[in-house]
């Protein structure tokens, strides 16, 4: 009998042990169910602080909501709010394009009609025959660098048949960003490299945009206009070439190149604004020639500005990307369309 109540009380005991450690589980699952609930909800947060925080490029904040950040005074010299207007006439040059196919209209219409960005001012710029002198503004500047990037592709002109990009070395023209980069053309884009006539150039003024040409660098990449294997450069190209059939000055080219590529690269002319203003030099009375060489704007060069600079506090940051639409941060700097620098 003793031995009977012995084993009933080891059965109570076992029972009652069971059931604390079941106690015990539950207790730390609750535990760790509480602490997981936190941890989402950090992470929650983080990312609801995330999405209403500020967006680069607007300027604005969830509790800002409606309201527009001031601009600065430096930028509103860098980056005039109301554009600048160029001394280059469009005029039917987006219809000389579309027909030669270096543009499909339908396609690159279907870029901007994707993102609710196809303008009226665009369908003038694309399909209209007497557009006047083109207005670069905050908002068009990648438009503006995807026609000229077509146009100075398209338009025939010895530095894209004798310089830099035919070179051997680099395995032919069509191996660049600013060549295979260009995917909306009717055929391959070789099929337009400096094909078309849309405009001849005199010896003095195809003198004129060689030169200018050697002298304008962007911070995308490590090579001059002259050497346009990305986006920007090539643009920059077809823009100088527009400007040098209508009689534009060397000063003139200098000046435009400044404002152009400042909207394409507001981030880097920005800093470059502050540097110079650190040294006493106000924006305006900057030397352009200057600020387009190696040393200000090339990878290179900016990079070493950077470094020197405290950051402005900009709604511009970023800038035009280095494919068709795009208003992002540039494309490092290279020699083939690995770089990004594409659609």
């Amino acid at each position: 009998m003793e031995h009977e109540n012995q084993n009933n009380a080891s059965l109570e005991n076992k029972e009652e042990i069971s059931n604390q450690l079941l106690e015990a589980k539950a207790v730390k699952k609750d535990r760790l169910l509480s602490a997981s609930i936190l941890i989402s909800s950090i992470i929650l947060g983080g990312a609801l602080i995330y999405t209403v925080g500020p967006k680069s490029g607007t300027g604005q904040s969830a509790s800002a909501a409606g309201q527009q950040t001031p601009v600065s005074d430096l930028e509103g010299k860098v980056l005039p709010a109301k554009g600048v207007t160029l001394p280059a006439v469009w005029g039917d040059l987006g219809v000389k394009l579309v027909d030669a196919g270096v543009i499909d209209a339908d396609k690159f219409k279907s870029i901007y009609e994707q993102r609710g960005q196809f303008t009226e001012e665009y369908r003038k710029l694309l399909l209209d025959q007497n557009n006047k002198k083109i207005k670069i503004t905050k908002e068009n500047s990648g438009y503006i660098l995807n026609l000229f990037w077509a146009l100075g592709l398209a338009n025939k002109n010895e530095i894209l048949e004798k310089g830099e990009m035919v070179d051997p070395q680099y395995g032919g023209a069509g191996n660049f960003a600013s060549t295979g980069g260009w995917t909306i053309a009717k055929g391959g884009s070789m099929d337009h490299y400096s094909k078309h006539a849309f405009f001849t150039l005199t010896s003095e003024q195809q003198a004129l945009v060689d030169k200018v040409s050697r002298g304008i660098y962007r911070p995308c990449c490590g090579n001059s206009v002259h050497f346009p294997d990305c986006n920007h450069g090539m643009a920059m190209l077809g823009l100088l070439e527009l400007m040098a059939s209508q009689g534009a000055s060397e000063q003139d080219m200098w000046n435009t190149a400044l404002t152009v590529n400042s909207y394409w690269f507001p981030d880097t002319y920005l800093t470059i604004a502050t540097y110079m203003k650190n040294k006493g030099i106000d924006w305006k009375n900057v030397n352009p020639q200057e600020m387009l060489s190696a040393e200000y704007s090339s990878s290179r060069g900016y990079a070493n500005i950077a470094s020197q600079v405290k950051k402005p506090n900009s709604q511009s940051a970023g800038g035009s990307g280095c494919g068709l639409g795009d208003t992002g941060a540039s494309a490092p700097a290279s020699q083939s369309q690995q770089t990004g620098c594409g659609l």
